[in-house]
């Protein structure tokens, strides 16, 4: 297991209720590292977070992660079987992960955005 996965696993079992349902499938292309997370509908409030927050939390520290190992690290967050989520934004208001750079990642940890 590689040190990316490692980390997410280890985060997302400590948020969730359900942390035997956590399944994380990697692949690599040349895109770089993508980590598709997939957790008990019960437990995606906690792995998304107010706002997104905990998801994009999660998101940056994966890149600064792939950036000590020389990798893009992105992460996708599968939705459960059943899951509701009427408040949820149109996707076409979200950014793409694969939009941010690494100097966005940078800024976020420096507090600049």
């Amino acid at each position: 297991m590689e040190h990316d996965e490692q980390f997410l696993e280890y985060v997302v079992k400590a948020l969730a209720d359900n942390p035997n349902d956590v399944k994380i499938r990697r692949t690599v292309d040349e895109m770089g590292v993508l980590l598709t997370l997939s957790v008990n509908k019960d437990d995606m409030g906690k792995v998304i977070g107010r706002s997104g927050a905990t998801a994009k939390a999660i998101r940056t520290i994966l890149r600064v992660v792939g950036m000590k190992n020389d990798a893009r690290v992105n992460l996708k967050i599968e939705e459960p079987e059943g899951a509701e989520h009427p408040e949820a934004p149109a996707a076409e208001n979200v950014p793409y992960v694969r939009d941010t750079t690494v100097d966005d990642v940078i800024k976020d940890l420096k507090g600049e955005n």
